[in-house]
This record gives C-alpha cells, structure tokens and sequence, in this order.
C-alpha cells in the first residue's frame, strides 16, 4: 500500500492509521509502499501530478526525485520513467523474438501503453489489440505519459475498454502471441482471476494460434519474494503448456528482482545470436536493456530459486490463490499530513 507523507527535520514522520511514527531523519514528501507487513520502501517526491481512484482502483502519478514521474495503483507502483524500459522490453521482446512470424497480438492490461509501443517497434506486427477494463487508467496515460503518445495513435493500435477475458471469449479470432500485463494479484483487486489455470487453459490457450506464445508477468522473483506468487504462476502454466521458460529482471524502482513467464506448446529453442539476429532485423532502433546475452542470463536463476521453482506444486486457482502483500481498491489511498 503507497502514502504519501510530509514531514520536517525533527526526525519523526507521521504515517497514516496503518503505520506508527518512524524515527527516521529526512526532510520534504516522501512517497511509501508497504511492501512487506515489516518492510516499506520509500523515495523523496517533488510534486503530485494527480491522485484520484477510477471504479476500479485508486490511480497516483508522482514525480519522484530518484525515478522520475512513476504510476502507482492500488498502492503498488506501477512503472517510473527512469527504469520502465527494462519490464517491458523484458515482456515483449523475448516472445516476439522466439516466435517465427508474429503479426497480431492480444495485450491483456497494458493501460499506459508501454507495452504496446514495445510492441509496434516490430515491423512483423500488423494488428495490436490492447484490452483494459479501465477507461481512466487509459485515459489518464494518454494524457500524462508523453512517451508513449505516438503508441496510443499508430493506427495498428485497436483499443478496447473492457475485462480482458469477457473480450478474449467473446472475440472469434486467435492471435499469434497474447500477453498480461496484468495488475499484481492482490486480495481484493481486479485481476488475480487472470492468473489462473482454468483462465489459462480455457479463454488463453484457445485464442493462440498455431506456434503461439503466451507471456504475462508474474510478480516479484528474487531469493525470497519468488514465493509468493512466481513460483505458482510458473507451476500453473506448466499444467496448461508443453514448454514453459520464466525469467526475471532487477528493476530498482520495484526494489526487488521481477518475474515473467513464458509459455507455449511450441520448444524454445534460439539461442544468444539468434535472439540478437531476430531483433536486428525486426525491431526498429535499439533496445536498451534486453539482447540475446541478457535474456539467457535473465532465465538462469541462482539454486535456491531453481530448486523451489522445480518442487513447486500449487495451482493457482480462483479458490486457491496466492497473493503478493497489499489489498485492493476499498483498501489504499494516497493521504497526505501536515
């Protein structure tokens, strides 16, 4: 859960009802995310551009001195513009790369839009349909997030405003790769019905076409915090799918290792200099973060996550879900205090 708080150099900051007053020395407003029940994360702020809350979750946008602007929902930050290069080149680019001929793609999610223009930088791609079921999210970003204004007019970009599973059953086409860019699931929040393996297996799988991909993220990944939702998400889609890759990123803004998993019943089979092949002549000017060197360190995890990843047995289902720390709308806002 995300407050934002001010305070003096008296070295005692006030919190809201959910935490005591921290003996900490630091000056001005400073934005905090409870990321553990007994460990919070926090960064200086040098305004708040907006905070309000859509039907669906409560929506911030900061500008923070170390990230730059940063989108937080619901509590979790989202994205900061200093760093969202390295989760979304991670999201995008090692499924499009790995597949043969990727022309249309389905984004679950994706409201900033950050995905999408990852996505229109590969000129195999004809049709990209972006599925979110919040308008004000949507709208929101088209407004404040300049980077990715020329990804929400590309004619290529079909926007739809509506739950992601209702719009892929309801939708008669299949695509070449589909991928969710979902919210984290958290207790009370609008998207941990998407991570299960009764979504994945019936509403995903049958909208891929032949050679399809599927790809979504799935929360923290480091040496401890795999265990709360990666390592299931991993096991469920290995339940569903035939070949199942995950790999993770440092984003520090996140201040955690963070996970994607990759799924297909297609193997996985490029290798470094392929990767890095593919990409030359299918993606338009240069990434920065992700290459074939990077995305075979990327899916090689130390032991402890190897061997948990491997004795892993949870399926995650709607009865049965995990879920990362924090709650969801009803639950946060951004407070401020004098």
């Amino acid at each position: 859960m995300g407050d934002i708080s001010y305070s003096n150099n008296s070295g005692i900051s006030n919190g809201n009802s959910h935490a005591n007053a921290m003996l900490v020395q630091r000056k001005g407003c400073w934005y905090e995310e409870e990321i553990e029940e007994n460990l919070r994360w926090c960064f200086a702020l040098n305004s708040i551009l907006h905070t309000g809350a859509s039907q669906y979750q409560d929506i911030q946008l900061l500008d923070t001195k170390p990230f730059g602007k940063a989108l937080v929902i619901d509590g979790k930050l989202q994205s900061a513009e200093t760093d969202e290069f390295i989760y979304h080149e991670c999201l995008v680019h090692p499924a499009l790369v790995h597949h043969q001929n990727p022309t249309n793609v389905f984004i679950m999610g994706g409201g900033e839009g950050s995905t999408a223009r990852e996505l229109l930088r590969h000129n195999t791609i004809a049709k990209v349909v972006m599925c979110d079921i919040d308008q004000e999210v949507v709208d929101f970003c088209k407004s404040y997030l300049v980077v990715n204004r020329v990804a929400f007019c590309d004619p290529r970009l079909e926007l739809v405003i509506n739950d992601a599973r209702a719009e892929l059953e309801r939708r008669e086409e299949s695509y070449d790769v589909i991928i969710g860019d979902l919210a984290d699931p958290i207790e009370g929040g609008p998207c941990y019905k998407l991570y299960t393996k009764t979504f994945y297996e019936l509403t995903v799988k049958p909208r891929l076409n032949k050679g399809g991909i599927f790809v979504t993220q799935a929360g923290p990944a480091g040496v401890f915090s795999h265990a709360e939702v990666f390592s299931c998400i991993y096991n469920t889609l290995r339940q569903v799918f035939k070949y199942v890759v995950p790999y993770s990123a440092h984003i520090p803004s996140y201040a955690d290792i963070w996970g994607w998993v990759m799924a297909s019943d297609t193997p996985f089979v490029l290798g470094a200099d392929d990767l890095d092949l593919r990409m030359k002549h299918r993606i338009k000017g240069e990434n920065r973060y992700l290459d074939g060197k990077t995305f075979t360190s990327a899916s090689t995890f130390c032991k402890a996550v190897r061997k948990s990843l491997d004795n892993e047995t949870h399926v995650y289902t709607e009865g049965t879900a995990r879920f990362i720390y924090g709650h969801g709308h009803g639950h946060n806002s951004a407070t401020k205090h004098n």
